[in-house]
């Protein structure tokens, strides 16, 4: 995933720029960057950091000095580094996204055939980012590159683009990724997550709408391309990927996740002790269950954040499950001998659930009920990078339907298996179950998930569970 922060002042940007870049840090394990521009002598200036294992502020307080600048942009990456600075026939800019491109080849032998060249990072791919600033500088002025860019790309992409003029915000033609505008009297920002500036003194202005492109500086900004209608945001934003403070398209994300464990709850009938929530996103959909169920919240294990604050974790497998135990504690009083229900935002692999649900058990639960606050996972994200998962076999869904089915199934027969109301699709469920070892468990329904975020539901995308475009 990743996120990014752009703010354009009066006076110097570079304490708002560090702040409200740090607020993104949820978003983003691998890479974190920041570039400015001072007015005063016209001079850009970068820095990029790998953030594995630090903390963006570690990494950054030391040279802020450096960064002094009236326009600045910042970003927390899951991939490529970033921002990128280049100088082309636009003049010299700044570019950061957050992007999925899934027709890179397509695009780049294009590209090449002009003459020009990439890049090649370490892990032999080329960067996003310098793919898009390539795309945009393929025509002859910047408002007719970002649409191109927007256009061309299947996938997705948002994008911040810092210039002497001021900073080009754009979101994604189909509105799958936010940008949201703030302001205050001496200053205007764009961010990812709306709550990032409002300890900064701004208030909210507006969010973008799809496609849309604006340009602002200090004084104001200013609508280049009016938003599309057709828009399919990412729904996961509002189950997991999403701070609790965040608002997407007018809805809050804790709020939103109370609502999905109140109607999750709503067509249970397990009797348990207790409710749970995994730290963090499963926490406030268990707070929703439990209120609306009546059954008592707990905490059984609770996230150790001295040294966690952040999600970071390795890309070798078998440390990422080994670490994605270890920074859960356990409350033995809370576990032993207690019939417990918890909620996860998803089920991806299964692994981690599994080794909970183990260790539940060794420690006394005499039940361990599982409710993922989302429907079974069935395709990979062809929109957002959402997961390392380089297979779509990674799936546990997959797995079991291959199994049931004996064998590799098409695209068709994996979306019989998405029907909540289908044989096909309990028969998967209860092969999940047995394979991770609950003592039972039940998936929240698609159709009550979008209630749950209250919006209209052909606004919002469903693909990694329904492969509906």
């Amino acid at each position: 995933m990743g996120g990014f922060f752009g703010v354009t002042a009066k006076e110097s940007c570079t304490f708002d720029l560090f702040f409200g870049t740090d607020y993104h840090s949820h978003l983003g394990t691998r890479r974190a960057g920041m570039a400015v521009y001072e007015k005063e002598n016209g001079n850009f200036r970068k820095s990029v950091h790998s953030i594995e294992g630090t903390p963006f502020r570690t990494k950054f307080e030391k040279e802020l000095g450096e960064l002094e600048g009236n326009y600045g942009i910042g970003c927390i990456s899951d991939y490529e580094a970033q921002p990128v600075l280049v100088r082309s026939h636009h003049g010299s800019f700044a570019i950061t996204t957050v992007s999925k491109i899934n027709n890179v080849d397509e695009i780049v032998e294009d590209i090449l055939k002009t003459r020009a060249h990439f890049f090649v990072m370490s892990n032999g791919e080329i960067n996003s980012t310098e793919l898009v600033a390539a795309l945009i500088n393929q025509k002859d002025n910047l408002i007719e590159g970002i649409q191109y860019a927007l256009e061309v790309i299947d996938g997705s992409v948002s994008l911040l683009l810092l210039t002497p003029r001021g900073i080009y915000a754009a979101r994604d033609k189909y509105g799958r990724t936010p940008v949201v505008l703030g302001k205050k009297e001496d200053a205007r920002c764009a961010a990812f997550e709306s709550f990032s500036f409002c300890n900064l003194g701004y208030k909210k202005d507006r969010e973008l709408g799809p496609g849309e492109i604006v340009v602002f500086d200090e004084n104001g900004a200013k609508t280049l391309v009016a938003p599309g209608k057709d828009m399919k945001i990412c729904t996961f934003l509002w189950v997991y990927y999403g701070y609790p403070a965040a608002t997407y398209e007018g809805v809050n994300v804790e709020d939103m996740r109370y609502n999905c464990g109140k109607l999750l709850a709503r067509r249970d009938n397990v009797d348990v002790d207790l409710v749970a929530g995994i730290p963090d996103s499963g926490v406030a959909h268990a707070i929703g269950y439990a209120n609306e169920s009546g059954y008592p919240y707990s905490r059984p294990f609770v996230k150790y954040t001295p040294t966690w604050p952040r999600s970071f974790m390795p890309t070798i497998q078998t440390k990422r499950d080994l670490i994605a135990h270890m920074k859960l504690l356990p409350i033995h009083e809370l576990i032993k001998d207690k019939r417990l229900l918890l909620i996860d935002d998803s089920i991806v692999r299964g692994t981690q659930l599994r080794e909970t649900a183990e260790f539940l058990y060794e420690s006394g639960a005499k039940e361990v009920h599982i409710r993922p606050a989302c429907p079974p996972l069935l395709f990979g994200c062809k929109y957002l990078n959402f997961s390392r998962s380089t297979s779509e076999m990674e799936l546990i869904a997959r797995r079991v339907i291959e199994e049931l089915e004996g064998g590799p199934v098409s695209r068709e027969v994996v979306e019989e298996y998405a029907d909540p109301d289908s044989e096909k699709y309990q028969k998967m469920v209860d092969g999940i179950c047995e394979k991770l070892n609950f003592t039972s468990l039940r998936y929240h329904r698609l159709d009550d998930m979008l209630d749950a975020v209250g919006i209209d539901h052909d606004k919002m995308c469903t693909y990694c569970w329904n492969g509906k475009e």
